[in-house]
C-alpha cells in the first residue's frame, strides 16, 4: 500500500513540512516519547522542519502536558497541526474515570490504538501524589489471585504509551478532578511526584520499553518529565536476570520484589515464574540490587487467607530476610484486593496484625500497604475484564 504524502506551505525559516498518512500500523504509531531529544530533532528535520521545533513541542508536551497545538503558539502557525499531528499521535482514549476516597483516588481504563486496554490508577497524599502505571495489556505471568493474570498477556505496551498515562494523569490533577486532602498535607502537590510500575503487566517483561520510559521520567524538561529517580518502583514477580540487569543500569530507582510466599511448594502454585526462578534466588537478586545501588528493596507480600498468612511463613520470611543481612529490605504486606467470583480473598485482621508482628519481632522493618479503590474495582484488571 502506497503512502501519501501532502506539501504544506512552510513558515519563514523552516522547510517545507511533509505530512505522511501512514496504513493501519500493527505497532503503535511512533511519538514523541518513544525517541530521545536527539532523535526527536532528527525525526523534525525528516519531516521538514527545524531540529529546534522539536525541542518546543518537547517543551509544550513534558512541560505543560499539552497535545493541543492551539496552545503551542511559538510554533509557525501554517505547520503547527501538522507537526504535532505526526510527533504527538493519539495514545490514549479515556473509557473510564472513576474516583473514590473523598476524590483522592481516580482509576482510569485506557483504550489503546489496537482496542487493547490497560488501567492506571491516580492517588493522592500528603505531600505527594503517586499515579500507578501499566507496562503491558495484560500479563503473561499467569498469577491465579491476580485479574490482570488470569486475563493472559495482549501485547507490550510502547515507552510512549507507559509515558503518556502520566502525561494524562497531570492533565486531570491540573484540570482540578483530584482533590486535595482535608487533613494532613500543608503542601499539597499539583502535579504525579511518583510512580510506582504496578498496574497490568510484569515490568521486567517489556524491560526495553519500560527502561525508556523511566529514562523520560528522570530527564529534565524538555527531555523528559524531571522526576526523581528515587520516586519511581520498578517491581517484578521475579525475572532474575532482568533484576541483575536492572542493577547495573546505574538508576537509582525503587525496587520492589512481589515475593507473596516465602517458600517454593506455595510460590511455585501462585507465582508460576517460581517455577524457573526460584524464591531464593530471587531474593539473591534482590540483595544484589541492593548491594549495587545503596538503595533499599521492598518485599511486596499480598496476604491470602488461608492460603500464605501463616505464623510459620511470617517466620521464615524474616529468617531468609535477615540471612542476607540487615537494614537492605523493607516488607510491605498488602491486604488483598479479591476480584469478583474468585476463592482468594485477603487475611482475617487478627491474622494480618499477627504476621507484622512477627516480623517487626524479627527486626525486619514493615509496614502495612494503605489499600485505594475497593469500590471502584480496586485490583488492577478488573476494570478491563469487566469492559
Amino acid at each position: 500500500m502506497s503512502t501519501t504524502e501532502t506539501q504544506v506551505t512552510p513558515n519563514a525559516g523552516d522547510r517545507p513540512l511533509l505530512q505522511f498518512r501512514s496504513p493501519r500500523r500493527k505497532k503503535p504509531p511512533q511519538h514523541l516519547a518513544d525517541l530521545t531529544l536527539a532523535e526527536r530533532q532528527e525525526r523534525a528535520g525528516e519531516l521538514g522542519v527545524q531540529g529546534f521545533r522539536a525541542k518546543q513541542l518537547s517543551q509544550h508536551y513534558f512541560g505543560h502536558n499539552t497535545v493541543d497545538p492551539e496552545e503551542m503558539t511559538d510554533l509557525p502557525k501554517s505547520t503547527r497541526e501538522q507537526l504535532v499531528g505526526e510527533m504527538l499521535p493519539p495514545l490514549l482514549h479515556k473509557v473510564h474515570q472513576l474516583r473514590t476516597d473523598d476524590g483522592n483516588t481516580i482509576k482510569f481504563l485506557w483504550k489503546l490504538f489496537d482496542g487493547a486496554l490497560v488501567e492506571s490508577v491516580l492517588m493522592r497524599y500528603p505531600g505527594r501524589i503517586t499515579l500507578c502505571v501499566s507496562s503491558q495489556a495484560g500479563c503473561g505471568m499467569n498469577c491465579p489471585f491476580c485479574a490482570t493474570g488470569q486475563a493472559g498477556l495482549t501485547r507490550n505496551m510502547s515507552t510512549a504509551e507507559i509515558v503518556h498515562q502520566v502525561i494524562e494523569a497531570n492533565r486531570v490533577i491540573a484540570a482540578g478532578d483530584l482533590s486535595g486532602l482535608a487533613r494532613g498535607d500543608d503542601a499539597p502537590a499539583d502535579k504525579v511526584t511518583n510512580i510506582v510500575f504496578m498496574g497490568m503487566g510484569e515490568p521486567l517483561a517489556n524491560y526495553k520499553s519500560v527502561m525508556a520510559a523511566v529514562r523520560r521520567f528522570v530527564s529534565d524538561v524538555p527531555e523528559g518529565l524531571g522526576l526523581s529517580a528515587r520516586h519511581i518502583t520498578v517491581s517484578t514477580v521475579g525475572l532474575v536476570p532482568a533484576i541483575n540487569k536492572l542493577a547495573a543500569e546505574d538508576i537509582p530507582v525503587t525496587f520492589a520484589l512481589s515475593l507473596h510466599a516465602p517458600d517454593d511448594e506455595l510460590r511455585d502454585e501462585i507465582i508460576p515464574v517460581n517455577t524457573r526462578w526460584k524464591v531464593d534466588e530471587a531474593l539473591d537478586a534482590a540483595y544484589n540490587y541492593f548491594v549495587q545501588t545503596g538503595r533499599r528493596v521492598s518485599i511486596e507480600y499480598a496476604l491470602i487467607k488461608n492460603m500464605n498468612d501463616h505464623g510459620w511463613r511470617a517466620d521464615l520470611l524474616a529468617k531468609k530476610l535477615n540471612k542476607r543481612g540487615r537494614g537492605w529490605v523493607h516488607v510491605n504486606p498488602i491486604p488483598l484486593n479479591p476480584t469478583p467470583g474468585s476463592i482468594w480473598t485477603a487475611s482475617e485482621p487478627s491474622v494480618e496484625a499477627e504476621f507484622i508482628r512477627r516480623l517487626r519481632d524479627a527486626g525486619i522493618p514493615t509496614t502495612l500497604r494503605d489499600t485505594r479503590g475497593r469500590e471502584i474495582d480496586g485490583a488492577c484488571g478488573q476494570l478491563a475484564a469487566a469492559e
